[in-house]
């Protein structure tokens, strides 16, 4: 069974490796994509259909119901600024749907306060060779097609 990822947000989609942080571009934690989003106040959405089953300001995982989790981080060392400037409009163990909103932030104010705002978006647990269909230096919407992972 194949699932399609949803971009978590508007930006440009590029190479994970281009992420700032090794963890990321290494894919240490799992491949994926990363989105350098657009600037100004937006929410991030669920990428696929689950259950958040992490939920920090800056990041969420969504367990998909075949076991799959997706990562989403919104910018690059964004933890240290310990909640300040995101919103969350879901709670930890909540069912989402594709495309729902999870988080509202600025990647500008981001900026400004001199971290990333790029955003990978990682499949724990797999292998490259499982990822498909990836958009690559592409614009992409909050709630389009980023890629699809294969079971």
């Amino acid at each position: 069974m194949s699932i399609q990822v949803l971009s978590p947000v508007t930006g440009l989609a590029a190479p994970i490796s281009e992420v700032p942080d090794p963890v990321f571009s290494q894919a240490m934690v799992g491949p994926g994509v990363a989105v350098k989003p657009s600037g100004g106040s937006s929410e991030a959405v669920a990428p696929v259909e689950g259950t958040l089953s992490t939920l920090h300001p800056h990041a969420f995982v969504v367990s998909t119901d075949d076991g799959k989790a997706v990562l989403v981080h919104l910018g690059i060392d964004t933890v240290k600024l310990e909640g300040a400037g995101f919103t969350l409009h879901a709670a930890k163990g909540e069912r989402v749907t594709a495309g729902q909103p999870v988080v509202t932030w600025n990647p500008t104010e981001v900026e400004q306060q001199g971290y990333s705002s790029v955003c990978p978006v990682v499949v724990l647990d797999v292998g490259q060779e499982a990822l498909s269909d990836i958009a690559d230096d592409a614009r992409v919407s909050g709630g389009d097609p980023l890629f699809t992972v294969d079971s």
